[in-house]
């Protein structure tokens, strides 16, 4: 990111994280600099074999707003997310979105949610939204694409998320988000240890605690058209695990763990 960027351009960095999304990025990226052109664009790539780290040196050569971190090896979505928003805090951005790289998310949408909440709030977290959640699942809201077993696994852990961590949001797995940087730095993002895509149940419980609002907008998500889900069972069993274990560490178990457990299990009896 240059040094000499001026305060207007350090008002939106936009985090993408990429791994063989050669098809879909040069597309996104085009979207999302026409909706939001004064945003900088961060794209994380995991040695993607496909070529896309390729695309992404050419393409951050071509346009300033756009920047590239290349890293060694397939490390995983939530610590590409986890570097995202500490190069925000970093170079002192006020807000911070990210979004998956598969054109799933609209960027019409973030440009829909960026003016709604975070579009001329002041730089510090009190009375606005320290966090907007781009949300299937309040009024509005929409999964188009998905089979059954994909929406009911989606259904089982965010139910469970909000049962077992007491959080107030509907929709705790969604990566579309705008983080206002300011909240961020309320809580130590070092510490965050789930792993596969239970670190965005984290992120929300750490800033559950510290007081941080959340505001939900309707999406429409729309399930990828190129290249592969990397979601799987494994995931939904990793996931329902993770939100144990941070139910237990957070010391919010207790009754509603137990609680939780009985439901869950009452559903497949």
């Amino acid at each position: 990111m240059p040094e000499n960027a001026k305060p207007d351009e350090r008002r939106l960095l936009i985090v993408i994280a990429t791994y063989n999304e050669r098809e879909s990025l040069p597309e996104l990226v085009e979207l999302l600099l026409e909706q939001l052109p004064f945003s900088q664009l961060l794209v994380i790539d995991d040695n993607s074999p496909d070529g896309t780290g390729e695309w992404c040196r050419q393409a951050a050569a071509d346009d300033e707003r756009i920047s590239v971190t290349h890293r060694s090896g397939k490390l995983g979505l939530g610590s590409a997310t986890i570097l995202g928003l500490k190069h925000a805090q970093e170079y002192s951005f006020q807000w911070v979105a990210t979004l998956d790289a598969d054109l799933s998310h609209d960027p019409a949408t973030l440009r829909t949610m960026w003016d709604s909440y975070c579009d001329n709030a002041p730089a510090d977290k009190s009375g606005h939204a320290g966090v907007v959640i781009g949300s299937r699942y309040v009024p509005g809201g929409k999964i188009v694409g998905w089979p059954w077993y994909r929406r009911l696994s989606s259904f089982l852990v965010n139910w469970f998320s909000q049962l077992a961590l007491g959080l107030p949001s509907k929709d705790n797995t969604s990566a579309f988000r705008i983080y206002q940087v300011e909240s961020l730095h309320e809580i130590d993002l070092s510490s965050i240890k789930s792993k596969g895509y239970s670190y965005l149940e984290e992120i929300l419980l750490l800033l559950s605690q510290h007081g941080i609002k959340f505001v939900e907008h309707p999406i429409i998500f729309r399930d990828r058209e190129l290249g592969h889900s990397k979601v799987d069972i494994r995931e939904l069993v990793s996931s329902l695990g993770q939100i144990l274990r941070l139910a237990r560490e957070s010391r919010i178990a207790g009754r509603k763990t137990a609680a939780g457990i009985a439901l869950l299990l009452g559903t497949f009896t």
